[in-house]
């Protein structure tokens, strides 16, 4: 499946990786899940980076988790290409907002 996705810093949580991917709300998949991918991948983008990325759901020891293969194209889109890209694939949030929504630290709420 194609989704966005953004890189982040992870904060409190058990990774050793200074640089992480998690897919952005409103496609059908938790926030809070984290997508394995390559470390040279994560490093070539900055936090706060959009990307879309094929990825499948797997599960290690029942934990669901998002895995990209090293193989799959990555594109960095814009907020907006995010958007449209969400709308179209899984439908429109049913609060749509104007506002540039990054957070300061970098990352979306989109």
């Amino acid at each position: 499946m194609e989704i966005i996705v953004e890189t982040y810093v992870p904060h409190g949580e058990a990774s050793s990786a200074e640089l992480r991917v998690r897919p952005l709300p409103g496609q059908g998949l938790d926030p809070r899940l984290n997508v394995a991918c390559s470390r040279s991948m994560r490093k070539q983008y900055p936090i706060g980076s959009l990307l879309r990325l094929t990825v499948k759901i797997t599960y290690r020891e029942g934990t669901p988790y998002l895995h990209a293969s090293n193989a799959s194209p990555v594109e960095r889109v814009s907020i907006d290409e995010a958007k449209r890209f969400i709308s179209v694939m899984f439908g429109p949030r049913p609060t749509e907002t104007s506002s540039d929504e990054h957070n300061n630290d970098g990352t979306s709420d989109l």
